[in-house]
């Protein structure tokens, strides 16, 4: 009896691997990993050009709203071309134009005085990009595996996004430290051609039978669904809180400068990633879990704690902890706001659905980062990080207490509703 409770224990504990059996998924999965891994170290060399460009934190959080209006642009046709085109081609394409706009702040930070305007610009372009491109992006899972490897599947796909996490920045940092920000922004370049290859390997993903072209109509339709389903709606909404008053990303190079420098900033911008990575790789008791609702809110509530401390911590290896255990928090709610996503949301809506998805889990860090810098500003960094996590952990009770539908949902008692259908007129 011994050793089968032990191995059930061991999967528990452990992340099931199983769709990476999948040809297309294990494509994708190492392309898009290399990817963000330069992604993401653009990410943090942005953030410390900017600052090092104008030494504020205002500016740096500036950049996302420079950003913002590129992502409602263009999210909700990025949703509709999803269920419209072949989605594994929209990546490609936006891939193909991720790559000129890298080589763009490259060639701005070989020049003798790079120029601020291009920075944000080119930010702005990328997050169009982004928009287009990530309803495509989420949409081809269920393409990609079988309804029971889904949860498996988005969680590997999480635990992608940490490693990048962990690995573009300090990256970053070490590369900002000691060769300069081109050879950063060289990275991203290369990192770009791993996920084309991989790209054009994959098959095919031929938008649903009776797809129609895009238009308002079809955004509509997309809308309408999402209202009938008040647990959708609470999955967007505990992000959208979250990341709005607990993401203080635009705080971390003014942090870094009394802990250590550039090579500390990579660190602060990958801490949470390594906490979600742990969780992601222990994750195997998500499967286990049938409230997922609860499990969204209480997950979510954890970050927002976990910020708060943050926001007194002292020392270097404290305020790593804290992002670490707020990583592990944002991982876990992650997982189960994927699993009511990707298993109760029909294909032929899944871009659409995913472009909201997108607004959710997007706008509130962009935004965060402008509220953060503008607390920074008028009071202090700490206090722009400290009420920023006490009002996350304020919003996300108040979910708890206002959506009795999403706090009690469960994917075993869930069944599509007549409410919950969508008029083809």
């Amino acid at each position: 009896m011994a050793g089968p409770s032990l191995q059930a224990l061991l999967r528990l504990a452990t992340i099931d691997l199983a769709p990476l059996r999948r040809r297309d998924f294990s494509l994708l999965f190492v392309g898009q990993l290399v990817s963000f891994i330069g992604s993401q170290a653009t990410f943090v060399a942005v953030a410390f050009q900017v600052f090092q460009l104008t030494g504020s934190s205002l500016a740096v959080g500036l950049l996302g709203l420079f950003e913002l209006g590129p992502v409602l642009a263009f999210a909700f046709l990025g949703g509709a071309l999803a269920d419209a085109r072949d989605r594994r081609l929209m990546v490609l394409l936006t891939e193909l134009a991720f790559t000129v706009a890298s080589a763009v702040l490259l060639v701005n930070a070989l020049l003798p005085h790079p120029a601020l305007w291009v920075v944000y610009a080119v930010s702005a372009f990328q997050a169009g990009l982004f928009a287009l491109q990530r309803p495509s992006l989420d949409s081809l899972l269920p393409r990609l595996v079988p309804p029971e490897e889904l949860t498996a599947a988005g969680a590997l796909s999480m635990l992608r996004g940490s490693v990048g996490l962990i690995g573009g920045p300090a990256l970053a940092g070490v590369l900002i430290a000691t060769a300069g920000l081109p050879v950063t922004y060289g990275l991203d370049l290369v990192s770009f051609a791993v996920s084309l290859v991989a790209l054009a390997l994959m098959r095919a993903t031929p938008p649903p039978l009776g797809a129609e072209r895009p238009s308002l109509r079809r955004v509509a339709e997309g809308l309408r669904y999402a209202r009938s389903r008040p647990d959708l709606l609470g999955t967007y909404l505990v992000d959208m809180i979250a990341m709005f008053f607990g993401m203080p990303q635009a705080l971390f190079p003014a942090l870094a400068i009394g802990l250590g420098g550039p090579g500390v900033l990579g660190l602060l911008f990958a801490a949470p990633a390594a906490g979600a990575m742990l969780a992601m790789a222990t994750s195997g008791w998500t499967n286990h879990v049938h409230r997922q609702g609860w499990g969204v809110i209480l997950a979510a509530t954890a970050w927002g704690v976990a910020i708060t401390v943050f926001g007194f911590a002292n020392s270097l290896p404290l305020a790593l902890l804290c992002l670490m255990v707020a990583g592990a928090g944002d991982a876990v709610s992650g997982i189960f706001r994927t699993a009511i996503w990707n298993r109760t949301i029909p294909d032929s809506l899944r871009g659409r659905l995913a472009s909201i998805e997108l607004l959710s889990y997007s706008t509130g860090p962009l935004l965060g980062n402008v509220e953060s810098g503008a607390v920074a500003a008028a009071f202090s960094v700490r206090v722009s990080v400290i009420s920023g996590g006490l009002l996350c952990v304020a919003g996300c009770l108040a979910c708890a207490l206002l959506l009795p539908g999403f706090r009690a949902f469960d994917l075993r008692r869930w069944t599509p509703e007549p409410g919950n259908a969508i008029s083809s007129s």
